[in-house]
């Protein structure tokens, strides 16, 4: 068979044990590999501004990080490596894990459980109304997420003023509290619940609109044989709905948990958020304050490196429960 082979068409005759290639393999193993990198080709521009833009200021940031840095060294250029120091000084703060760490974990607990529950609940709402109903109901729902976050802050903070606001003026007239002896943003947890409230009144429209375009890909014979098995409206969410589109739970929880670890202006907008109320600081508004308000960029910087190293963790932890739970069932 070889030898007919390379009667009829000697460049294509396989080559002896340890003789070089022909032409035409040569060529093939060229085209492969141009095959191969002809993605990476056309990505390449797109690959090239992220570096830019994304890339290389975290680079920026993590080299800052282990600098004394500030205003000096902006003006001088020059560099003041440290080491470890400035994750030294914050670990070894007691405000860290007393306030600053709390504030930013509880609060984006609370607001991520808070914005898929109530998304869901938008969602599930959406699916039994009619179409005219349903396309009023998405067009408000869609207006709460077009607000930008700075004018939904001031809308909050209008809401809740001391004097003025809706919810003082409200529980005055019931004799409830006395506006000019209550402030809802001194305190701690009054402060946290008016941002709870801006947040998951902004973020719960993505994950509504989300999960009832998954809501639509399930079939209807699902539910309709857990009805006529005798399930109740509950046991056909949580063992049918939940189970088909646990994907789509998985995305909005991992970017809910990565917009709600970060909040800034929800926080630095609202009174005593810019750092004149130590007590309401997150790690995201402390790193800032700590940059631009006390001209320590190595501080403010070593802040923003925990905070990505604390997001990377609960999302690598938390995707590596639901692949490991899916996997059991």
């Amino acid at each position: 068979m070889a030898a007919e082979l390379t009667r009829k068409d000697p460049e294509r005759a396989p080559a002896p044990a340890g003789a070089p290639a022909g032409p035409r393999a040569a060529a093939a193993r060229r085209a492969a590999r141009l095959r191969a990198l002809r993605p990476w080709l056309l990505l390449a521009p797109a690959l090239a501004v992220l570096a830019v833009l994304l890339f290389w200021p975290l680079v920026r940031v993590l080299l800052l990080s282990f600098q004394d840095y500030g205003l000096r060294q902006i003006n001088t250029g020059e560099s003041n490596y440290i080491g470890l120091g400035n994750y030294r000084e914050i670990l070894g703060d007691s405000f860290l894990w007393r306030t600053v760490l709390p504030n930013t974990v509880l609060f984006a607990v609370v607001c991520v459980l808070a914005t898929v529950v109530v998304g869901t609940l938008v969602a599930l709402l959406l699916q039994r109304l009619g179409r005219v109903w349903r396309i009023i109901c998405s067009s408000v729902v869609m207006m709460a997420w077009a607000m930008p976050a700075v004018t939904g802050t001031y809308v909050w903070v209008w809401i809740f003023d001391p004097l003025n606001g809706v919810v003082s003026g409200g529980l005055d007239g019931l004799g409830a509290i006395e506006p000019r002896e209550t402030n809802w943003f001194t305190d701690r947890w009054s402060f946290y619940a008016i941002a709870a409230l801006n947040v998951v009144h902004h973020g719960f429209p993505f994950v509504a609109i989300t999960v009832y375009a998954a809501l639509l890909t399930i079939p209807r014979e699902l539910p309709e044989a857990a009805l006529m098995d005798g399930a109740n409206a509950w046991q056909r969410f949580w063992n049918v709905t939940v189970p088909t589109i646990r994907p789509v739970f998985l995305v909005v929880t991992i970017l809910s948990t990565i917009w709600d670890f970060k909040v800034f202006a929800q926080i630095y907008l609202m009174p005593g958020g810019a750092g004149s109320n130590p007590e309401v600081l997150n790690l995201g508004v402390w790193s800032y304050i700590q940059s631009f308000s006390r001209n320590q960029y190595g501080m403010g910087s070593a802040i923003a490196v925990l905070l990505t190293l604390l997001l990377l963790g609960i999302t690598v932890a938390y995707v590596r429960a639901l692949s490991n739970e899916r996997d059991h069932l």
